[in-house]
């Protein structure tokens, strides 16, 4: 069973696509990187994952079922939104026990225990506590939810260097210890090369690449060698981006053979260099004429 399958998946505002013929499939039990510019879908994939809103065209499955179609549905799921929306006049104390009445799986033990350790004071508003307090305390309760899927939408964009440092090792343990799969947004390569397995990009508000972050780096380098018409490239190398001079040729490709031409130097990219090359290469925003 997929932890999160789409097909031809979509969702228009007006004339607008926030997310056009999105098709993935992102195995159960992986973190997964969401990648891409502001206004690529990201949020709206997400919102999608969590049943706030109703595509406008193809289908999602999460854990197994239609998200947000009944109290079973969306105890499997978890999702923290980018502005750690919390109860700005309850108590931290009240966030955990409205956490632990609203979550039949809720892990009080969890939730307290990362609570005092990050240093918040249980009898504090929340609307008094600092932004990145208060992203603590909104992750703390997607995590203690102990979904099946947890969705997270920029979920460290408030945290210092290190309680951004800690939260993903305490995610990292989470998706060791109960399986969990994430799908996490974020502009930080970094983190995301740090804890991620899986990769989806998305440019123009459709899906860019997707698959394993190993099988991707396996299969993308870089070539450099004399300038040379791309036209004579073999058929199996697919030229992502490329760039000339007057003497010298360096495109990236991917590809599933070996390269065998002497002619070039071949190198390997990091998952940054791989995401660059594709947010630099968009592809052309579908138009409602083909999509209807």
């Amino acid at each position: 069973m997929s932890g999160l399958r789409t097909r031809a998946l979509g969702l228009r505002y007006k004339s607008t696509w926030a997310l056009s013929q999105c098709t993935l499939d992102i195995p159960p039990g992986c973190v997964t990187g969401l990648v891409g510019p502001n206004g690529a879908g990201k949020s709206t994939l997400l919102g999608l994952a969590a049943g706030m809103v109703t595509p406008t065209t193809g289908t999602i499955e999460v854990c197994g079922g239609v998200p947000g179609s009944g109290p079973d549905q969306l105890a499997r799921v978890g999702y923290v939104a980018q502005s750690a929306p919390v109860y700005a006049r309850l108590t931290v104390e009240e966030h955990l026990r409205l956490g632990a009445r609203l979550n039949p799986k809720w892990d009080d033990a969890l939730a307290r225990e990362r609570i005092r350790r990050i240093g918040l004071d249980p009898a504090r508003q929340a609307g008094k506590l600092s932004g990145g307090q208060r992203a603590q305390l909104a992750l703390t309760l997607g995590i203690a939810k102990r979904p099946e899927l947890l969705l997270l939408d920029e979920p460290v964009a408030a945290l210092d260097p290190l309680a951004r440092r800690e939260f993903l090792q305490d995610l990292m343990e989470a998706v060791a210890e109960h399986g969990l799969s994430v799908l996490m947004s974020s502009h930080d390569i970094g983190d995301l090369e740090r804890i991620c397995d899986h990769l989806v990009v998305l440019t123009n508000s459709t899906v860019r690449i997707v698959g394993d972050v190993e099988d991707l780096l396996a299969t993308h380098c870089r070539l450099s060698g004399p300038r040379r018409d791309l036209d004579t490239l073999p058929d199996a190398q697919q030229v992502i981006s490329a760039s000339h001079t007057d003497r010298q040729t360096t495109v990236l490709v991917r590809t599933e053979a070996p390269v065998l031409d002497p002619v070039w130097t071949v190198g390997r990219l990091t998952l940054e260099d791989l995401v660059l090359a594709y947010l630099e290469n968009p592809v052309i925003r579908p138009s409602l004429e083909v999509l209807r």
